[in-house]
């Protein structure tokens, strides 16, 4: 039996594979969830993983998650990022997820969903800030984090990513150094998620998820914002797909015992 997780983000679909066949892999989501869910299915089939199958089930999640027809299931992110969270932190902890267009935080006590917080309404404290910014720089996200990390912040104050963006302009006019800059655009970012962070008490264990996750010096300047460790780990963009797929086989063999009865 296979358990698929498929995560369809704002920017990148993550998919995990879990039973008979192992694997995961990521792709950009591109403009249409539709065809994005259509190469999924085939990079699947490729892989000996048939979604259309008895054999497997297929739980879908994220922004894209009704555009993914083969799903069995469809569950919110929260549930499911919280899921693949605790197989990284444990039944007591706090995921933050900066995803492309939201940030979520997580509270999980005993394994369940306590609390959480959603920023969607806003990109300034979410990964689209951080790419827009990296773009107007010239660079890539990866090179934004390396040369912030040898820069002096420079302060942008405003809230809103137009605003901001006007102050990157200003500053590059002024002639200040890139890698100054850089650092004023993630210290920014860091600034937001742990003012939202910080408005619920915090478990001990933290953990950082989604594209993020992969970038040590982010988890280090959020930790000093929240005063506390944040962990972060490279396979941290698949919480929310590792949750989907664990959940699938959960209520497959929970489905299959009821059945028995």
């Amino acid at each position: 039996m296979d358990y698929v997780g498929i995560d369809i983000g704002s920017t990148a679909s993550k998919v995990v594979a879990r039973g008979g066949k192992d694997l995961h892999f990521t792709l950009p989501t591109g403009w249409n969830s539709k065809e994005t869910a259509m190469v999924i299915e085939d990079r699947l089939r490729e892989a000996g993983v048939d979604v259309r199958s008895d054999a497997t089930k297929t739980i879908a999640t994220g922004y894209g998650r009704v555009a993914v027809d083969f799903a069995d299931y469809v569950v919110t992110e929260i549930t499911c990022h919280a899921r693949g969270g605790i197989e990284f932190a444990g039944k007591d902890c706090a995921i933050i997820d900066v995803g492309g267009q939201d940030t979520k935080v997580i509270l999980v006590r005993q394994g369940m969903v306590q609390d959480f917080l959603m920023n969607d309404k806003c990109s300034a404290g979410t990964g689209k800030f951080l790419e827009i910014m990296a773009n107007r720089l010239g660079i890539t996200l990866q090179e934004l984090f390396d040369i912030a990390s040898q820069g002096d912040v420079l302060p942008i104050s405003s809230l809103c990513t137009v605003f901001a963006e006007s102050e990157i302009i200003s500053y590059i006019g002024e002639g200040r150094k890139r890698e100054d800059i850089a650092a004023g655009v993630v210290d920014s970012v860091a600034a937001k998620v742990a003012q939202m962070s910080l408005r619920r008490e915090l478990p001990e264990k933290i953990m950082l998820t989604g594209g993020l996750s992969e970038s040590t010096y982010f988890a280090k300047i959020l930790s000093d914002k929240i005063g506390r460790k944040v962990e972060n780990t490279s396979h941290g963009r698949y919480a929310g797909a590792l949750g989907a797929a664990i959940l699938a086989e959960e209520k497959s063999k929970r489905r299959a015992k009821k059945n028995e009865h």
